[in-house]
């Protein structure tokens, strides 16, 4: 199955370590982040776990529940947590979803035969309220993900839901935005009141919207 931005994502039940989750049900009104793992008991994945346990209040401020994924049962799972929460120093505080039978990593396409045919590459998945995908990334297993990149991006996405803004290369929350080319000068006016530079008549920077920005 193939998986493009815009489209629903799949629903399914599955088993995880918080018990049995009905992924469009445990989404609810909220954002989501489902992140893959080649497998359980692998070295780049311990850290990529303690790191978004790590991370989890600042995807709580923004309205975002994380779920990580591995082939593996719910009982290697709960042995590796207990890894996890001892290497890195943190609780695990998010489910990890059981996909012993392949179920999920078939439905997202985490199966990539050409680098693994059994184990599922570092796919990530952001999925709206509408439950519709905004986001795909694929890293091989060998790397390990920046979430501090996945936190920025996901501060893009819910910015330009709300405002008919796009980010800029680089962009951080509280800098710049762009005015996206569909909305009129003076529509731009009327619906940005701090103004905004014109560098070309497609190009115009407006300060980011006070309103949008994430608070504690």
């Amino acid at each position: 199955m193939t998986i493009q931005l815009g489209d629903t994502a799949p629903d399914f039940t599955q088993d995880s370590t918080e018990g049995p989750i009905r992924f469009h049900e445990w989404i609810g009104d909220a954002w989501c982040v489902l992140f893959s793992h080649p497998a359980d008991y692998t070295p780049v994945c311990t850290t990529e776990l303690g790191a978004v346990a790590r991370l989890k209040p600042e995807f709580d401020r923004r309205n975002v529940k994380v779920i990580g994924l591995s082939v593996d049962p719910v009982e290697d799972h709960r042995g590796w947590i207990k890894d996890i929460e001892e290497t890195q120093s943190v609780r695990m505080n998010f489910p990890m979803l059981a996909d012993p039978d392949r179920k999920v990593s078939n439905l997202y396409g985490m199966i990539h035969p050409n680098a693994d045919d059994t184990m599922t590459v570092r796919s990530v998945f952001i999925i709206g309220p509408d439950k519709k995908v905004k986001l795909m990334l694929t890293y091989p297993a060998s790397t390990g993900r920046n979430f501090d990149e996945i936190l920025r991006v996901i501060d893009s996405l819910q910015l330009t839901s709300e405002h008919k803004l796009a980010t800029p290369a680089n962009w951080k929350p509280g800098e710049d935005c762009i005015i996206v080319p569909a909305v009129s000068d003076e529509e731009a006016r009327e619906a940005f009141p701090a103004g905004f530079r014109a560098v070309k008549p497609y190009l115009r920077y407006t300060p980011q919207p006070a309103a949008a920005a994430p608070t504690a």
